[in-house]
């Protein structure tokens, strides 16, 4: 999960994240990307993936696997973090 420290819609997806990840039981790895230039930089290296999958837009909150480079952009409901997480 690519967030911003200040960020409305990061506060509201961290904690969501931290409970979808137990009840999964897979680790969901943060990383600032605001304040951390080393975060900023492996997110703008993901940047047209995330752009592609986020209408145009580089922001945050965004959730990306690595393992099947999925991505899932901006605030959402908890049932659908889990749901994209299943997959």
């Amino acid at each position: 999960m690519y967030h911003g420290q200040e960020c409305p819609h990061c506060e509201i997806m961290r904690p969501l994240a931290d409970k979808a990840g137990q009840e999964l039981e897979i680790k969901i790895v943060k990383k600032e990307v605001w304040h951390n230039e080393k975060n900023a930089e492996e997110m703008r290296q993901k940047a047209d993936d995330i752009k592609k999958s986020c209408g145009g837009e580089l922001g945050v909150p965004v959730f990306f696997n690595s393992e099947n480079n999925e991505i899932l952009c901006g605030e959402t409901s908890f049932d659908n973090l889990k749901k994209w997480l299943k997959k």
